[in-house]
């Protein structure tokens, strides 16, 4: 073990982490749609991301902000005269992606708050789709989209994201595919990318944490830190969009240059965030012997630096280990058109007998046996979401388990 792989695990044992009080949510506001674009000489992506949103909003009431994000090719003089009812926010010098948003949100007036990226191509009933999440899931934070991909392109987001890895040396936040039918299961968090907010819940945890430079893993500790209050994220299959994938970001960095940043700010993450300290200990020390086994960037003498940054946080409400357990891949939900709640454990997750789903309202799958914990999360998670449901126990059949499962 190399002195440095030792100091950055014996700088994590030593992290300091203080707890704030959590910001006023603020006034109640007008219901309605602001969305937010962060747009760096971004006026040909513009051109059709706006005439998608334009085209499907109505009836809910609406407002689009453009933050040109210290652009030189003319975008703030096009939207002024293309756009006039655009309202755009303008950085004289380029902006992280947290910089850039939160001004967009601080200039919001609507209940919800919609980060869309300026590559995110919304198809019909995005909004809608994402709208209705908010009537059917209790005290939620942020419905997020399905990512698709223009076709040749290998898919590398899908919208439902989970902590977990196949491999140890894997990065340990992926995206799984949604299963047929699969519709508004929990996650880990929202795509910053293409994603809606309630506006005073985004207030209280004080916006995009601005940390994180030049962009990635914000949307992530955001998530995180909605879980701690007890406030979730869900997948919503009927809101999607199609990402022409790291359009901006790869004209000003480069793939290794991305690389090293998704992997200081996911440090920065763990630091910041993770409040358990049993749970910190667990997922930094799995960090450091990751980067110490695959010599990725930013290097453990860097890491042991990150861990000794103060964080700060608000006190948590709702175990992490829980929200953990029930966003590591294990859980997904299955809407139905019968009455009451199903939750039914299966040795892998496929899609329910259709007679199944007529029976119940919803069907709740769960990989694994009842002892295990994604099983305990979303038996309590059921009964929290469905109140006025019973929720009925048992195991997927025999004949409804894939091939490979039995």
């Amino acid at each position: 073990m190399s002195f440095w792989h030792s100091a950055a695990r014996l700088a994590g044992a030593f992290r300091i982490r203080r707890h704030e009080a959590l910001r006023p949510m603020g006034a109640e506001r007008e219901r309605g749609i602001s969305v937010v674009i962060p747009s760096r000489n971004g006026r040909a992506l513009l051109e059709t991301c706006l005439a998608k949103i334009d085209a499907q909003m109505a009836p809910t009431p609406y407002e689009i902000i453009v933050v040109d994000n210290g652009s030189d090719d003319g975008s703030a003089a096009w939207l002024a005269e293309a756009w006039a009812r655009v309202r755009t926010v303008t950085a004289e010098a380029p902006l992280s992606f947290a910089r850039a948003v939160n001004r967009g949100i601080a200039a919001a007036r609507y209940s919800h708050v919609c980060l869309l990226n300026n590559d995110m191509l919304a198809e019909t009933g995005f909004f809608t789709a994402l709208w209705d999440a908010f009537e059917q899931v209790p005290d939620l934070f942020c419905a997020t989209a399905q990512i698709r991909f223009p076709a040749g392109v290998r898919r590398e987001e899908t919208g439902k994201a989970v902590m977990a890895a196949d491999h140890p040396d894997d990065f340990p936040v992926r995206c799984d595919e949604a299963i047929d039918g699969e519709d508004l299961t929990w996650v880990l968090y929202g795509s910053g990318g293409c994603s809606l907010y309630d506006a005073s819940k985004l207030a209280a945890l004080g916006n995009v944490d601005e940390a994180y430079e030049p962009a990635y893993v914000e949307d992530l500790d955001l998530g995180w830190r909605a879980w701690q209050q007890g406030w979730p994220t869900v997948y919503v299959a009927g809101a999607v969009v199609e990402h022409r994938h790291r359009a901006t970001t790869s004209r000003y960095y480069t793939a290794a240059e991305l690389d090293r940043v998704l992997e200081i700010n996911y440090l920065k993450f763990l630091v910041r965030c993770i409040d358990s300290r049993a749970l910190f200990r667990r997922l930094w020390g799995e960090a450091v012997d990751r980067l110490s086994r695959t010599g990725r960037p930013p290097g453990l003498r860097a890491a042991a630096g990150i861990a000794l940054e103060v964080s700060r946080g608000e006190r948590v409400r709702f175990s992490e280990e829980l929200f953990l357990a029930l966003t590591n891949g294990s859980v997904a939900v299955f809407p139905g058109s019968g009455a009451n709640i199903l939750l039914a454990t299966c040795p892998a997750l496929t899609a329910p007998p259709a007679d199944w789903l007529r029976q119940f309202a919803a069907i709740v799958l769960v990989r694994g046996d009842r002892d295990g914990a994604a099983y305990n999360a979303a038996r309590l998670l059921a009964a929290w979401r469905w109140p006025a449901a019973s929720v009925t126990t048992s195991a997927l059949p025999e004949s409804a388990r894939p091939a490979h499962s039995r």
